[in-house]
């Protein structure tokens, strides 16, 4: 029976060590999780936080992670400027990661008259030089000429041409412009981007994305027409418009670029191209044009009818000389807009016939609170459409408006129709 007892004693020990071992491992695989976690957070604090990818352009990523720690941090840049080399000043240094959003290079303004820039020091002393040799009428008239000459540019376009005979394709690459006006005068910048028509027939529109806050917006936008013969291709012509987006108002134009495509050989492969913007052409001096209304006030039923019959002489919206108008009809009560009505786009004519009517129910007796608003607008597709004039007829309305709310007034249930001129909108 003895050897029995002991070997039940062995058994009742072999819990003990599996409960020891099981313990010991326990603690082991705790202490190992947690110097992982401490190596993972040491590691995550070491690294430069995460940024968001931006944009790629031209080939270049914009990543700020490849920048070196002496970039990130401020500290050794004193002593870095000794160690550089001197860079020639007519060298092209280009810093890639310096490049804004848009993916330009922003623009750095030198102090004047600080010891430490070599390239402020060099002209200064030129100037001291040749001080004697330039007489003072001549300076001052040099600088008049080109403070002249900096308010009448507003920059250049580039773009290529190129024709694709295997699609019959007609091909419009914008790439950039330079040198715009800053059209924001609190940040001194712009938003641009660019309106491009293919004329006579404005069938073809297209606009590039807006660039935020620059004058030297990079686009690199293609924009491909299917369907255009090559032999048209001589007949055509290219407008753009450079303009800058306005969150709040309407948007400003910088300016224009036309381009006559007689004359020239696509066979030839691509072709780069560079015009300077000019302002845009718009003929002011025969007014804004004339619109045909008649009106008539049912003091019954208390409504008005009002007919928009014709428009005459309306100025050109572009260098094509070809308008799309139509007409938007607002009524107010008391300064507050209660309804409104549009008619049709009547297609390239300045000398439009509409002659479409339109009920407007008055919400209190009287006209002595409603007005009456007429905008011509130029149809644009794709874009915000231009207005072209406005009229305002109504109890306080000055000139021919006002003539013309009173005759109504006066003989109600009865159709009057009267010429107006149209002003600025």
């Amino acid at each position: 029976m003895a050897p029995i007892a002991t070997s039940r004693e062995e058994f009742d020990e072999i819990p003990t060590v599996v409960g020891i071992f099981s313990a010991f491992g326990l603690v082991f695989t705790v202490s190992l999780f947690a110097w992982i976690c401490c190596q993972r957070k040491s590691s995550k604090s070491n690294k430069t936080p995460p940024y968001k990818f931006v944009h790629v352009l031209k080939g270049v990523d914009i990543y700020p992670e490849n920048l070196n720690s002496k970039k990130k941090f401020g500290g050794d840049d004193k002593n870095d400027v000794k160690n550089k080399p001197a860079v020639p000043k007519n060298s092209l240094h280009l810093d890639l990661e310096k490049r804004d959003l848009n993916g330009n290079f922003p623009k750095t303004n030198l102090k004047v008259g600080s010891p430490s820039d070599p390239e402020n020091v060099t002209p200064k002393l030129l100037l001291e030089g040749e001080k004697e040799a330039v007489s003072p009428d001549s300076l001052k008239s040099s600088t008049s000429l080109t403070s002249e000459e900096k308010q009448e540019k507003l920059g250049t376009l580039f773009f290529s041409l190129e024709y694709n005979f295997e699609k019959k394709a007609f091909v419009v690459n914008i790439k950039e412009a330079r040198g715009l006006p800053a059209m924001d005068e609190q940040s001194m910048t712009s938003d641009p981007y660019i309106k491009m028509t293919i004329l006579p027939e404005k069938k073809h529109k297209v606009k590039t994305r807006v660039l935020r806050k620059t004058l030297d917006p990079a686009f690199d936008e293609t924009f491909t027409f299917y369907g255009i013969p090559y032999t048209q291709i001589q007949e055509l012509a290219l407008h753009f418009t450079i303009l800058s987006f306005d969150r709040f108002s309407r948007d400003d134009i910088i300016g224009e670029v036309l381009i006559p495509l007689s004359g020239f050989e696509l066979s030839d492969g691509k072709m780069l191209m560079n015009r300077e913007i000019i302002k845009r052409n718009v003929r002011k001096s025969s007014g804004r044009g004339e619109l045909l209304i008649s009106l008539c006030y049912q003091s019954t039923t208390n409504t008005l009818t009002v007919v928009v019959l014709k428009a005459r002489h309306l100025p050109k919206s572009d260098v094509s000389g070809l308008s799309d108008p139509y007409v938007k009809v607002n009524l107010y009560h008391a300064k507050k807009r209660i309804s409104k009505k549009k008619t049709h786009v009547k297609k390239c004519t300045p000398n439009a016939v509409f002659n479409e009517l339109f009920v407007f129910d008055i919400p209190c007796e009287g006209l002595e609170e409603i007005s009456v608003e007429f905008l011509v607008l130029d149809s644009e597709r794709g874009s915000r459409n231009e207005v072209i004039g406005r009229l305002v007829l109504g109890a306080t309305a000055e000139g021919t408006g006002g003539e013309h709310w009173k005759e109504i007034c006066d003989f109600p249930r009865r159709q009057i129709a009267k010429w107006h001129m149209l002003c600025d909108g």
